[in-house]
């Protein structure tokens, strides 16, 4: 299982095919998308990477996070999310993600805060017929109608559909189809429309429902590989000083 993403919602266009038939699409774009922690199995109980979106000014930035971006040696974040992953799967910390993590026509889920619409009536919000618009209704044809029995139960139920608040929710949109990627402006064009605003964030990862195509690149796609480790460092350096010390020992024989 790999990492998904985090995009933003730039807004909607359109492609056209080679055969000249325009393909309405969802814009979202990567922008420095990077690992900052990483959650393993004997230290957490789980897999999971956590991937920082974007850069965000230190000031805006809490004390505490701070020092996680510091530690994790990378810029302050302006979104942060979690997604597991497989134990074969967990990227080193400080790698940064392309938007070619996904490929053209494998399907991904979307998911997003769905846009707001405030309070809204039954037929709205649920789709409700409302009532007849002759044989004595008057002022209330937009009405829901009864909510429940007289005085059994003598309530309405939790859960009934009424009028209410709509949207401003978490939704998720299964089974969407990846047009194509650019690596180079960071953006992946999603097929159709996806929850949220022009400007809010999404994650996107591969569908669950479905079976993804052999070609998909695996743990991730990374810009300019892998960050170099630590311990690789210090070997190297211990590498050296053996040919160090034995130039200082032949100068000690010339003498």
């Amino acid at each position: 299982m790999r990492t998904g993403l985090i995009a933003q919602k730039m807004g909607m266009t359109r492609v056209f095919t080679a055969d000249g038939q325009h393909v309405p699409v969802t814009v979202l774009k990567v922008d420095n998308l990077q690992v900052v922690d990483v959650r393993t199995k004997e230290a957490n109980g789980y897999s999971a990477v956590q991937l920082g979106w974007g850069t965000a000014k230190p000031k805006n930035v809490s004390k505490s996070m701070r020092g996680h971006f510091a530690k994790a040696k990378v810029e302050p974040k302006r979104k942060m999310a979690e997604f597991r992953v497989s134990d074969d799967a967990v990227l080193p910390i400080g790698a940064e993600i392309s938007a070619d993590h996904f490929v053209a026509g494998q399907r991904v889920d979307v998911v997003g805060t769905s846009i707001g619409k405030g309070f809204a009536g039954a037929m709205k919000r649920h789709n409700f017929k409302g009532l007849e618009a002759s044989h004595g209704i008057s002022v209330s044809h937009r009405s829901h109608g009864s909510t429940g029995n007289s005085q059994d139960p003598g309530k309405v139920w939790k859960g009934k559909k009424m009028a209410g608040h709509m949207g401003a929710v978490r939704t998720t949109t299964q089974n969407l189809e990846v047009v194509s990627t650019d690596a180079d402006r960071g953006l992946v064009l999603i097929k159709g429309a996806v929850p949220g605003s022009k400007g809010g964030y999404v994650y996107i990862s591969d569908a669950v429902k479905l079976v993804q195509p052999d070609d998909l690149p695996f743990p991730a796609a990374l810009l300019g590989g892998a960050p170099e480790e630590e311990p690789a460092v210090e070997a190297a350096v211990s590498e050296e000083a053996p040919v160090e010390a034995s130039a200082d020992a032949e100068e000690e024989k010339k003498d």
